[in-house]
């Protein structure tokens, strides 16, 4: 009989500790992506990524209905593939990468708008600034990874920020740069 409680007593925490973390997803940085494109003298889009950031995913459901996400983006990551405007994107005239070191994204709620689609709406943070953005989300599965034989998930996000609300590149109109930042995620995350 004690022998059947302390079994019964070892599968109670073990249920429960699955069930714990089982909604607690966390960024695979190698297999995702924070990119951003900005329309140039009004011809042609300069892309770039922030290759510094983390995030976490949390949800119950396994369609991911009730996901709550949260990034942060190290600013001094920013990467155009040109090393003077990069140290241009992180001065004053731009993200002040010294006074905000970091952006943040912190969801505040997901409607499902069709299969595997989402509208994802949360709190961007840059500068010391905070604004509303609605995301369009796809969730394009979950897979065990034979390598790490972990659970991955896969996300794309879409979006589209205007730098003027957090006050980036002020001094740069809107003939010279776009102020609409269109924001491109591609995620992986694990369990």
């Amino acid at each position: 009989m004690k022998k059947t409680g302390l079994i019964a007593v070892a599968f109670a925490l073990f249920a429960f500790t699955a069930f714990t973390t089982k909604g607690i997803w966390t960024s695979d940085v190698p297999h995702s992506e924070f990119g951003f494109s900005i329309v140039h003298m009004g011809i042609s889009d300069v892309t770039g990524t922030f290759n510094d950031f983390t995030a976490t995913v949390t949800s119950n459901k396994e369609d991911f209905s009730d996901a709550v996400v949260e990034a942060t983006i190290q600013t001094a990551s920013i990467d155009t593939r040109v090393s003077m405007r990069d140290d241009h994107l992180k001065s004053a005239d731009f993200f002040e990468v010294e006074k905000f070191p970091t952006m943040t994204f912190k969801s505040t709620g997901i409607k499902k708008v069709g299969e595997n689609t989402y509208k994802l709406t949360g709190n961007v943070t840059a500068k010391g600034i905070t604004k509303e953005v609605i995301l369009d989300m796809i969730y394009r599965g979950s897979v065990i990874n034979p390598q790490t034989k972990k659970t991955s998930a896969g996300f794309k996000m879409t979006g589209i920020l205007k730098r003027s609300d957090f006050g980036i590149g002020d001094g740069f109109p809107e003939p010279m740069l776009s102020d609409e930042v269109k924001i491109n995620i591609n995620a992986e995350v694990l369990q």
